[in-house]
C-alpha cells in the first residue's frame, strides 16, 4: 500500500482536524479521529500531533486490531476506543473522539445529556449517555462505550470528554459540535431558571422525523426510555 493512497479521505481528515481545534473542541494534541475504509481498514489521526496541525502524510492506516499498515507513526492509544464503535456498529464509518469543554464539564460531573429537551439534539443524536470511568487508553474505556454507543450517536466519557459517531466523518464531527452546543445552552438554560423537557408525544414525533431521515433507526426506544425515567424522576 502506498503511503499516500485514500488522498481524498486525508485531506477530509486533515480539515475536519484542523476544524475541530479551531472550535477548542481539542486542544494540545487531544483526541483522534478515524474512518472506514474498507474491510478490515482504517484511516486515523497519528499519536502526539495536534489535530490543527496535521498533514495528510502524518495520518496512518490501521487494520481491525489497531496494527500500523502503513504511516509515520502509530495510531493514538485511544484507538481501541474507535474499534470497538465499529465491532459494536457495521453502520459506523467514522469516529471522533474529543474534549468538547461544555459537554466534557457534564461528564466531569458525572450526569448524562439523556434529557430531550432540544428538537435538533433529539433527532441528531438521540442523547448522550454517561459511560462510567475508565481510564484512558484503557480496554476499559472501550469496552465502557459498548452498552451506550448502540442506542445513541454520542456517548460521554466519565471524567474525560466524549465520543461520536457517524455515516461521514463529517457527520460524526458535525454531531460533536451539536453536542457541546446542545451542552453549552443547557448551562445556559439553567441560569434562568432550568430547562424543561418535551413530553412524550413530542419525543415520539421527533423520533418518528429521524426514522424518516434514516438516521440510526433500530435504535428508536432508547429516547423514550430516558424520557420515561426523567419524568419518574420529576413525580
Amino acid at each position: 500500500m502506498a503511503p499516500m493512497d485514500y488522498e481524498a479521505e486525508r485531506s477530509e481528515m486533515v480539515e475536519t482536524g484542523r476544524r475541530l481545534w479551531m472550535r477548542g473542541l481539542v486542544t494540545a494534541n487531544d483526541g483522534n479521529l478515524s474512518m472506514r475504509l474498507g474491510e478490515g481498514r482504517f484511516l486515523c489521526t497519528p499519536t502526539g500531533v495536534s489535530k490543527g496541525f496535521m498533514r495528510e502524510g502524518d495520518l496512518c492506516v490501521i487494520d481491525a486490531a489497531g496494527q500500523r499498515l502503513s504511516g509515520p507513526t502509530g495510531p493514538s492509544s485511544e484507538i481501541r476506543l474507535h474499534l470497538r464503535a465499529y465491532e459494536t456498529r457495521s453502520d459506523v464509518r467514522a469516529v471522533v473522539h474529543a474534549h468538547p469543554p461544555h459537554a466534557t464539564a457534564f461528564a466531569v460531573a458525572e450526569q448524562p445529556l439523556t434529557v430531550p429537551t432540544m428538537t435538533e439534539v433529539v433527532v441528531s443524536l438521540v442523547g448522550a449517555p454517561l459511560a462510567p470511568f475508565a481510564p484512558p487508553s484503557s480496554e476499559a474505556l472501550a469496552e465502557s462505550i459498548v452498552p451506550f454507543i448502540d442506542q445513541s450517536d454520542a456517548v460521554l466519557l466519565a471524567h474525560h470528554g466524549a465520543v461520536t459517531v457517524g455515516s461521514t466523518l463529517e457527520e460524526a464531527a458535525f454531531r460533536m459540535e451539536t453536542l457541546d452546543h446542545y451542552a453549552r445552552i443547557l448551562i445556559a438554560a439553567r441560569q434562568i431558571g432550568g430547562e424543561v423537557p418535551l413530553g412524550r408525544a413530542e419525543v415520539e414525533q421527533l423520533l418518528d422525523l429521524r426514522r424518516r431521515m434514516g438516521l440510526s433507526g433500530g435504535r428508536m426506544g432508547v429516547a423514550n426510555e430516558w424520557h420515561a425515567r426523567w419524568r419518574e424522576g420529576e413525580d
